[in-house]
């Protein structure tokens, strides 16, 4: 199995047990071109918060349980902004 990894603090411990059947593929150095779910929070905030000031946040939580439904149900934008081939690449290897 593989999992990819970006830079995060959170990514990276030296006491991880890594099972033998999980390899990591480490992103570069600040690569946002290369993490989706990068282009998934940007499309996310294009759409759901643009220009707008929330008075507290719940108004912005309220606006995420609107706005993910929204994201979700276009499954072809979604993909378009996910399935790279690199990326199915390593899924298929994977399996």
């Amino acid at each position: 199995m593989v999992m990819v990894l970006d830079g995060a603090s959170s990514h990276k411990s030296l006491d991880l047990k890594v099972p033998e059947n999980i390899r990591f593929i480490r992103l570069p150095g600040y690569s946002p071109e290369l993490n989706s779910q990068e282009h998934v929070w940007d499309e996310l905030r294009e759409k759901e918060f643009p220009n707008r000031v929330y008075d507290s946040l719940d108004g912005v939580i309220n606006q995420l349980q609107e706005g993910l439904p929204r994201l979700a149900a276009n499954k072809k934008g979604l993909r378009s902004l996910t399935a790279w081939p690199w990326i199915v690449s390593l899924i298929l290897i994977a399996h």
